[in-house]
C-alpha cells in the first residue's frame, strides 16, 4: 500500500495536515487557470451585451491585457484577488504554508501589474482594473453593464472596480 506524505500546516495556533498529498496539491495548483476565468467571461458577457466587440489576451500590448477595446483605446485587466494582491480585500490572504514563497511570488505579480498599467497609460491607453471581488456582489454584477458602458465612453484614462473604498 502506497503511503502519501501529508503536508503539516497552522490554522489558529494548531498543526494541522494538509488533507491532500503534495503531487495532489501541485497538481491542484497548477490546474488554476490564468485565461478565460469565471470573472473574466462575466465581465465579457457584459461587454457584449452592451453591443462592444473586443480582442482577447491581445499579445501586441504589454501584459497581455485580459481585453481590449481597440476602437476606444481601453485595455481591461480582470485581477483574481488572492494572486494580484488586492490589499485588504478578504480574498487576499498569504497562505500559512510556505509564506515567504507566496509572498514574494505575488509581490512580483503586483509589481508587474503597477509596471504594464504604466507602460499602457504612456502608450496612450486607458486601463480599467476589475477585481474578482467587485463582480461577486449581485448588485454590482446588475450594475456591471452600465458602469463599464460609461467609463468606456468616459474620458478617464484609468478606473477601478472592487468592493473596497478607493
Amino acid at each position: 500500500m502506497l503511503r502519501l506524505a501529508l503536508l503539516p500546516r497552522i490554522i489558529c495556533g494548531i498543526k494541522m495536515t494538509d488533507i491532500v498529498s503534495a503531487e495532489k496539491r501541485s497538481a491542484m495548483m497548477a490546474g488554476i487557470r490564468g485565461k478565460n476565468t469565471k470573472p473574466e467571461m462575466t465581465v465579457r458577457k457584459a461587454l457584449f451585451a452592451q453591443g462592444f466587440r473586443f480582442r482577447l489576451h491581445y499579445k501586441k500590448l504589454p501584459g497581455n491585457p485580459d481585453i481590449v477595446l481597440p476602437k476606444y483605446q481601453v485595455a481591461i485587466f480582470v485581477h483574481g484577488c488572492f494572486w494580484h494582491m488586492h490589499s485588504n480585500c478578504k480574498l487576499s490572504r498569504i497562505p500559512s504554508s510556505r509564506p515567504e514563497f507566496w509572498l514574494s511570488k505575488l509581490k512580483a505579480n503586483a509589481s508587474r501589474d503597477r509596471q504594464t498599467t504604466s507602460q499602457l497609460l504612456q502608450l496612450g491607453w486607458r486601463v480599467m482594473v476589475i477585481w474578482e471581488c467587485h463582480l461577486k456582489s449581485t448588485a454590482n454584477l446588475e450594475r456591471l453593464q452600465t458602469s463599464l458602458s460609461n467609463w468606456i465612453r468616459g474620458k478617464s484614462a484609468y478606473g477601478v472596480m472592487s468592493e473596497l473604498p478607493d
